[in-house]
C-alpha cells in the first residue's frame, strides 16, 4: 500500500485520574474558570480547563521538551 500523508493517529482514549487538591488551589482553579468566562463569553467547567492547563504547561518547557522521545 502507498503511504499517505497523514500519520497514524495517536492512542485518543482518555485516562481518568483522581486527584486531591489544596483548597486554595482549588479556589484559584475556580477563579481562572471564571476568568476563562470573562475572556471568551462561555463557561466550562474547571474539570474540561484542567487538561488544557497541564498540556499547555508541558508543552511550553522547554527543558522537559528536551527529555522527551522524538514521536
Amino acid at each position: 500500500m502507498a503511504e499517505i500523508k497523514l500519520r497514524k493517529l495517536p492512542e485518543r482514549t482518555p485516562v481518568k485520574m483522581t486527584l486531591q487538591l489544596l483548597p486554595e488551589l482549588a479556589e484559584a482553579l475556580q477563579e481562572y474558570a471564571a476568568a476563562y468566562e470573562a475572556s471568551y463569553g462561555r463557561a466550562e467547567p474547571v474539570a474540561e480547563l484542567i487538561p488544557a492547563m497541564l498540556a499547555s504547561f508541558l508543552e511550553s518547557d522547554r527543558e522537559f521538551q528536551k527529555t522527551r522521545r522524538p514521536r
